[in-house]
């Protein structure tokens, strides 16, 4: 288990080339759970990149797969405006970094990946939402959660099609045979989804040993009674481990605390500055 980064009360994004500045507050905690002998996740938390990687248990060196694509997305930290581009190129990086990695074999190794980074899209301030496999970005705003990224899984599949309920999904047996991974000597391929970053705003990164514990009402249930981010996250590690903790759990609660537009003189077209 690899962690980049801490949790933070408040922190302020200048964003010139939107005219803004965004105050952030976030935590992360992640945890072993009952039943696995080695946490296999990492996680990545340092403005502007946000990231859960779930290393791929059954698999060699799952854990050397997480690290890599943490290790590769850190590289967006404090630096210049991110974009899907830039995501890729690391996430590719990271393929190339499992091949030389202790531990790997020929079976090779993988690992799902999930993340949001604050970016200027369009001329405003956004979250770039990514995912490869089945960890997972909620989005909770007024009152409302939704799951923004969509599973790339067998389960899935079967519920795009109409075969099974989003119930039935939650309790199949092949609930965890994903479709896609960063690894396996295959190209890594994310989707994308732009939000809008409005202040007010929580976002839930997540491995599915979270969501294999809790069901939407039960996230939304701790997302809205736990104000605070610190609160929130250990809410949900703590839930998820009294249900069963059957996987690694591993938790980022991100808030938008404010969006405020910058004077005039520091509104000019410059990178980004983090602090």
């Amino acid at each position: 288990m690899t962690q980049i980064g801490q949790g933070s009360p408040r922190h302020t994004v200048s964003l010139p080339t939107s005219h803004t500045s965004v105050t952030l507050a976030w935590a992360a905690v992640t945890d072993t759970g009952h039943r696995r002998e080695v946490n296999e996740d990492s996680l990545l938390s340092q403005a502007p990149i946000f990231a859960v990687a779930d290393g791929m248990g059954g698999h060699s060196a799952g854990d050397v797969a997480s690290a890599a694509v943490v290790t590769r997305l850190a590289e967006l930290a404090g630096a210049t405006d991110p974009d899907a581009e830039s995501i890729a190129r690391l996430l590719s990086l990271a393929v190339e970094d499992m091949a030389s990695g202790a531990g790997v074999t020929d079976n090779g190794t993988g690992t799902t990946v999930t993340g949001a980074a604050l970016a200027v899209v369009a001329g405003e301030p956004q979250w770039i939402i990514f995912n490869i496999g089945d960890s997972r970005v909620y989005q909770l705003g007024s009152g409302v959660l939704e799951q923004v990224t969509t599973d790339h899984s067998v389960v899935q599949e079967l519920v795009d099609a109409g075969k099974i309920t989003r119930e039935e999904a939650d309790v199949h047996p092949h609930g965890n045979v994903i479709t896609r991974a960063v690894g396996f000597h295959e190209p890594p391929i994310p989707d994308y989804r732009i939000v809008p970053a409005r202040p007010g705003m929580r976002l839930l990164v997540c491995s599915d040993g979270l969501t294999k514990e809790l069901t939407a009402y039960g996230i939304r249930h701790y997302l809205m009674s736990n104000p605070n981010p610190d609160d929130a996250a250990g809410a949900l590690l703590g839930a998820a481990l009294e249900n069963g903790g059957r996987d690694n759990v591993t938790v980022i609660v991100l808030d938008v605390i404010e969006v405020l537009d910058l004077p005039a003189d520091q509104a000019e077209d410059r990178p980004p500055t983090w602090g």
